[in-house]
């Protein structure tokens, strides 16, 4: 995948395997292509009602196309909605009238990282973290406030975490191996140094964890696991909200395995904090 390739859109995956639907399915394909927001803000069973078929029908229409089911379908067309006003000033100017409200958007999101860590998958996700000798954590400009908040909490429940900076990114993956762990956050419109640094950091046999907006995006195919958040735009900028919320279950994921370890680091941390009077 080229790493500077947009995700691909609803119209393009239609098209794709347009000679494999149903005549049902071709309905579906038909209110979602003239109605996005149908399938983008409401529940299966609007979308089943407006085409007048069943949930499971549904369902099929959304792994047809590529989803592991009707949620991932769904945040993939909100994302395209979103993407549609990429520029913050356009957001500015159009935004009011296409995107829901604040705290409909970000009780989506929210509800989205939740969804992303259900059953073992927050396990699966803490487990490189855990092991790891060295962990980096690599952000675009959009997700930087999650970033910022998995080193500061890493950073208390263990040893060896960083961010990796532009300025000294050569020097850090000349050390690249096997024993490391890279952290990537990254969402629409993916930014290129962090595309090539994680590919150089994966070709090195670091294990990589993603915590990216798409399937489609360019992290999915790099990552050893990786994961898939909503972020929706709040007025111009993309909301951080999602990001931070996913860092802060990491680092509760990741201070529970280590246990022991991570009791006597932030013992001896706040020992030291006392001693040189951090706080009033």
């Amino acid at each position: 995948m080229n790493i500077m390739q947009a995700p691909t859109s609803t119209p393009d995956l239609v098209a794709a395997v347009s000679g494999e639907l149903t005549r049902t399915e071709r309905r579906i394909a038909q209110e979602v292509l003239a109605e996005p927001t149908l399938l983008a803000f409401g529940t299966v069973s609007d979308l089943a009602n407006r085409v007048g078929t069943s949930r499971p029908t549904i369902v099929r229409f959304a792994n047809k196309l590529g989803f592991n089911g009707y949620s991932q379908l769904q945040r993939h067309v909100r994302s395209e909605l979103s993407h549609r006003l990429v520029r913050p000033s356009e957001r500015i100017r159009h935004g009011e009238e296409a995107a829901p409200t604040a705290r409909t958007a970000i009780d989506s999101a929210i509800a989205s990282v939740f969804e992303a860590c259900k059953g073992e998958r927050l396990i699966d996700l803490a487990r490189p973290i855990v092991e790891a000798e060295y962990v980096w954590i690599l952000s675009g400009e959009t997700s930087r406030a999650g970033a910022h908040a998995l080193q500061s909490g890493l950073s208390i429940v263990r040893p060896g975490v960083s961010l990796l900076k532009a300025r000294t990114m050569s020097t850090d993956l000349s050390g690249a191996g096997p024993m490391y762990t890279a952290v990537v956050f990254d969402f629409y419109r993916y930014r290129r140094e962090v595309i090539t640094a994680t590919r150089i950091l994966a070709d090195a046999g670091v294990s990589i964890v993603a915590i990216t907006d798409s399937p489609l995006s360019p992290l999915a195919e790099l990552a050893d696991n990786w994961c898939e958040i909503e972020v929706p735009a709040i007025g111009p900028f993309d909301s951080s909200v999602p990001a931070v919320a996913m860092a802060e279950l990491l680092v509760s994921q990741v201070a529970k395995d280590l246990h022991d370890q991570a009791t006597v680091r932030i013992d001896r941390i706040e020992s030291l904090w006392e001693q040189t009077e951090v706080f009033q």
